[in-house]
């Protein structure tokens, strides 16, 4: 087990121990192909981001909107919907592959301003049983501020070091507390094998802990059940907010599945609406590992006024 798994950052971040990794009835897991793991970071020092094509792909995650999709890559709505006329704005099912077009101008944006320099600790890519590819970086905060927007480029290159495909990849919350480590994620539609993945951190913008942009919620009593694979954990816990602090009226949970190398198997975002100074609120929710066994989980919490 993880030995951070017992670490939490101040009020921020939760954490559970694998002895409350109980099986539960009936959970169907993911089938996936043998894992294939770099636990070694390929990380890349560059001033502007790696060569991409235009356009690009990505795949959607929860809580995406397509005018949040135009700001944060740099496009018009109008271009997002011509990219993509199957698409339908107001129902865009989590999974679904969609084009981004004018990407490179996007990732040249999103290179500026210069991000913190904190550190990528692993990348690992998890093969699917359909041909495809997941990927995570994971991100450790090792300064004392919260971080915001980050995010980083995910390149895969074959044996030669040729480019093979590129995905912005982002953290399943809009922070990264103060000694904390979330990773950032993408998704490899026929992916070709014997690939290395090379990681570029492109976004990752310093805010005092104490802004007001965020309220220091805290999670209680979580807990983890496995189903009989292993590779599905059934989450459940509260969020707790002081009596003190102001009104929360948006919350998320995010939660990370290790596997007992202390390698990313998987991620998990839960959205939650409005807490009451000195109350708590539930959370319960699945992740489900795309790579081997879920040896132990982390869960960090962001809530805005």
């Amino acid at each position: 087990m993880r030995n951070t798994l017992l670490i939490c950052a101040l009020l921020l971040t939760g954490c559970v121990d694998q002895t409350n990794l109980q099986p539960p009835a009936s959970l169907q897991p993911y089938h996936t192909s043998t894992p294939a793991n770099t636990t070694t970071p390929h990380v890349v020092i560059a001033d502007t981001p790696l060569p991409t094509a235009t356009p690009i792909t990505y795949v959607i995650q929860s809580g995406d909107t397509l005018s949040a999709l135009a700001e944060r890559f740099n496009v018009s709505q109008d271009d997002l919907r011509a990219a993509n006329p199957d698409i339908d704005p107001n129902s865009m099912a989590i999974g679904t592959t969609i084009l981004i077009p004018d990407g490179s101008a996007a990732l040249a944006a999103a290179s500026t301003p210069t991000p913190v320099p904190v550190p990528i600790t692993q990348t690992v890519c998890h093969p699917t049983a359909d041909n495809g590819l997941w990927c995570f970086a994971l991100i450790y905060n090792n300064t004392p501020d919260i971080l915001e927007n980050v995010s980083a480029l995910i390149t895969l290159t074959d044996q030669n070091g040729s480019e093979i495909a590129s995905q912005p990849a982002s953290l399943p919350l809009d922070i990264l507390p103060p000694n904390t480590s979330l990773p950032v994620y993408a998704f490899f539609a026929d992916a070709p094998a014997n690939t290395n993945p090379q990681v570029q951190l492109l976004t990752a913008l310093q805010s005092n802990t104490g802004s007001a942009r965020y309220l220091p919620a805290s999670l209680n009593n979580t807990l983890a059940q496995m189903d009989s694979s292993g590779r599905i954990a059934q989450l459940s816990g509260q969020i707790q907010l002081d009596a003190e602090s102001k009104a929360v009226t948006q919350v998320w949970v995010a939660a990370v599945a290790y596997d007992k190398d202390g390698l990313v198997s998987g991620v998990k975002r839960w959205e939650g609406g409005s807490i009451q100074p000195g109350t708590s609120i539930p959370f319960n929710f699945a992740v489900a590992s795309v790579g081997p066994k879920i040896d132990s989980v982390e869960f960090v919490v962001e809530a805005r006024p």
